[in-house]
């Protein structure tokens, strides 16, 4: 009895190992019949992950605060040493330093100037945490049509082999069109949803970014204005 549960459970196992090939292989098989679309669809997909990923790794570091950074630049500042000020900043190669330095540079010259360069940069850093973006919200836009025009195209394939047919009209026969129809619709939305997903994400962390970037050079802007 316990070699034959043994062959039992062995027997179940590769069915069941067989079953989800036949379904892999099924899957691949119908996005084959989705045609060229499908191979775009694979394309901006990539495409998005990669900005995705890359944006992610770019923002997490832009966004990492120090809480100690800006009290040694104040006690800097405060004590004169502002070569040491300047040289934190270049250690520490992160949006907020890098606008904090540029507005060290410009001390001595009135606050107005001051803090118009800070905004400049940091204008720049974030144009930098931006870049992918728009190409990340026009994948999540067009996929979704580009599907829709595989739906059109499998449609026009369906009616027109019908056509063909004349009294001969099978399930085979309109297979190929439906196929690449439903199939492109499927591959559309998924990869328009994906990348919209994607594209919301990184832009609330850009947000956070933001504020994070206004809220330091405001900090910086008041260390300037105590009284000596």
């Amino acid at each position: 009895m316990k070699i034959l549960s043994i062959l039992l459970n062995a027997t179940e196992t590769i069915v069941n190992s067989q079953e989800a090939e036949e379904i892999r292989l099924s899957l691949w098989e119908l996005a084959k019949e989705g045609g060229w679309i499908m191979i775009v669809l694979a394309i901006f997909s990539i495409i998005a992950v990669y900005i995705f990923s890359e944006r992610i790794i770019s923002i997490n570091q832009a966004s990492k605060k120090d809480d100690n950074f800006m009290n040694l630049i104040r006690n800097y500042m405060i004590e004169g040493k502002l070569d040491d000020a300047k040289q934190l900043c270049k250690q520490t190669n992160t949006p907020i330093s890098r606008m904090i330095e540029k507005g060290i540079s410009r001390i001595g010259k009135p606050l107005n100037d001051i803090q118009t360069a800070i905004e400049n940069v940091g204008n720049l850093e974030v144009s930098k945490l931006e870049k992918g973006v728009a190409l990340l919200g026009m994948i999540s836009g067009a996929s979704p049509m580009l599907g829709f025009l595989g739906t059109v195209t499998g449609m026009i394939r369906a009616f027109y082999d019908m056509s063909m047919a004349g009294n001969n009209i099978d399930i085979e026969l309109l297979s190929a069109g439906i196929y690449e129809a439903m199939v492109t619709t499927v591959g559309g939305l998924f990869v328009g949803i994906l990348a919209y997903i994607f594209y919301n994400i990184v832009v609330a962390k850009i947000d956070k970014v933001v504020n994070l970037l206004e809220s330091k050079s405001i900090e910086f802007m008041d260390v300037l204005n105590e009284p000596a």
